[in-house]
């Protein structure tokens, strides 16, 4: 019983870190208004909330592309899907040295509210995170699995 529980309270913890999808309803209007005043051209297909936080999904300029806000409008950082060989080549030998076998599924180009880059790519349901010059960050759990 008491390892059930443990597993239990370990799930729930689990989906809840994960970012969880919202109605257009549920988004403040001062996040609305963030979103339309720098993507006046593009129609948001989800939002999700993620750590407190508002993410706007949508396709500009035929990649998928996302844009966290938080509660008071500020833009906090966009990502947008990159080719897979687009990638620095740093990060690129890294992942074939380090995950032998594994196919980089995405890759990304993430800019913070400061202007920092940092890349991201998804591989064996995991995300990797480089810094600009192809240094590797950290690992983590993906959000969704397709």
């Amino acid at each position: 019983m008491k390892k059930t529980s443990v597993i239990v309270a370990a799930t729930i913890l689990t989906l809840s870190v994960h970012a969880q999808k919202i109605k257009d309803n549920e988004v403040p209007e001062l996040v609305k208004e963030a979103f339309k005043r720098q993507y006046s051209d593009v129609k948001v297909s989800e939002w999700e909330m993620e750590k407190g936080n508002y993410e706007a999904e949508f396709k500009k300029d035929g990649s998928e592309q996302s844009v966290v806000i938080d509660a008071n409008g500020k833009i906090l950082e966009t990502e947008v899907e990159i080719k897979i060989d687009q990638l620095p080549a740093k990060v690129k030998d890294y992942i074939f040295k380090t995950y032998k076998n594994a196919r980089i599924r995405e890759a990304s180009k993430i800019t913070d509210s400061k202007g920092t880059i940092t890349y991201e790519a998804e591989i064996n349901r995991k995300d990797l995170i480089f810094d600009a010059n192809g240094e590797f960050i950290k690992e983590s759990a993906e959000k969704e699995f397709n």
